[in-house]
């Protein structure tokens, strides 16, 4: 079937017509595609800011970074063997084994970290925080986390050396304790009943799932903290590579370190974990996936429904119009004009609702993007996907009317009432 530019733009025109015709019945029918296509575009949009903002946190780790660990991070510690709850924990052995035996290690931070009942409490004059994480670090800190100090100086090895009672602290707990104007720098606090002088503030960070760890942050002197809290040994170790393309050899050459200071024989797995960004980013991934599963499914209920909606719409149209069609027919009309008829006006119906379904989807994921704080995204690959999938609805759903019309014989039309 070989058809002209004429013979389709006259189809489209006649299409455009009958939809003018029938405002509302192509307005039902436009809604049920849009929804479907507005519903597939809005959620890729909104799952792609999530990735994206999951993404933006776990960069705030710092680039190129392996973390030490007795167990990676997804483990189920109710399905632990006796073999793995009787592993040694992560010491500051192991840091120092890293720094003296990794050529493509750039920083070692171990991170030790108190939770006490109610949170930890620090205290300033008649000034109270109790939301604050209470860590003990080493100076490295700064160098594999990436982060700046609004005031004052980070850690020092002299303060390490010496478990000096020195701290720095999160903007948040510098609003709160400092509200007042004073300085922070110089200052002495109270951690738990100890006392701390304020050395440095943190730079505020900010977080798309308003996660405000980070700005709650107390760190002192590891040495300080093994000190106050001698019974507190487990450790994880952050470290950094040199780059990012010697994060693979950094991984060969920590686990050749630590399997030596460990002690673990050559026929045994390693009893401690490796993890890097990639690995967090791809758990992610993981999850989302499963959410455009259900995205999928969930939106070609939608439309399906609106290509049976089509369906009913064109068959309806079928019989209203069949004078007309036999009128057509008998002055000359082929088969292939009524059925590019009425294919036209099913796809255009159809595509119609994925033009609007398109835009929809876009405001949709851009205004909970926006509301979530998650980075503005829009999925051009599911914009196209659906505007494709709408347009294929309506050439799907019209196969069969625009054939029944086709094959209706002229005389017979000609005497319908």
């Amino acid at each position: 079937m070989i058809l002209t530019p004429v013979e389709i733009k006259d189809a489209i025109l006649m299409a455009l017509s009958s939809i003018r015709t029938n405002k509302l019945r192509s307005s039902l029918t436009i809604l049920g595609v849009m929804v479907g296509v507005g519903s597939v575009i809005g959620m890729a949009s909104i799952v792609d800011g999530l990735n994206n903002a999951a993404d933006n946190e776990i960069d705030r780790l710092g680039s190129n970074i392996i973390i030490v660990d007795r167990f990676p991070p997804n483990t189920n510690y109710d399905d632990l063997s006796e073999e793995e709850r009787n592993r040694p924990w992560i010491t500051v052995g192991e840091a120092k084994a890293i720094l003296a035996n990794c050529p493509s290690v750039d920083g070692v931070a171990p991170q030790n970290h108190h939770w006490a009942r109610g949170g930890n409490e620090v205290k300033f004059k008649n000034r109270k925080f109790t939301r604050n994480s209470f860590v003990g670090t080493w100076p490295d800190y700064m160098k594999v986390r990436e982060r700046n100090l609004s005031v004052g100086r980070f850690i020092t090895n002299t303060d390490l050396q010496f478990r000096l009672m020195v701290c720095v602290i999160g903007a948040d707990v510098a609003d709160v304790l400092f509200e007042g104007g004073e300085e922070p720098v110089g200052q002495e606090i109270r951690v738990n009943g100890q006392k701390f002088q304020v050395i440095g503030v943190f730079e505020r960070v900010k977080s798309n799932f308003g996660n405000d760890y980070e700005n709650r942050l107390v760190c002192i002197p590891l040495s300080t903290y093994e000190k106050l809290i001698p019974w507190d040994e487990a450790l994880s170790l952050q470290v950094r590579a040199v780059n990012y393309e010697k994060i693979e050899q950094a991984k060969e050459e920590i686990i050749g370190a630590l399997r030596v200071y460990r002690k673990v024989p050559f026929n045994k797995e390693n009893n401690f974990a490796l993890s890097t960004q990639e690995q967090f980013k791809e758990m992610i991934g993981n999850i989302t996936k499963y959410i455009y599963l259900a995205m999928i499914v969930i939106t070609s209920v939608g439309l399906m429904v609106g290509g049976i909606g089509v369906m009913n719409i064109m068959l309806v149209s079928v019989t209203e119009r069949t004078r007309e069609i036999g009128i057509r027919k008998a002055i000359g009309a082929k088969r292939s004009n009524v059925i590019l008829q009425f294919l036209t006006e099913a796809m255009t119906l159809s595509g119609t609702g994925g033009i609007i379904g398109v835009l929809a989807g876009i405001a949709l994921g851009l205004v909970v993007n926006a509301l979530l704080s998650f980075p503005l995204a829009v999925s051009v690959f599911w914009t196209v996907v659906g505007f494709v999938v709408a347009v294929s609805v309506g050439l799907v759903s019209g196969i069969y009317p625009a054939v029944k019309a086709a094959w209706l014989d002229p005389i017979e039309a000609l005497r319908y009432e």
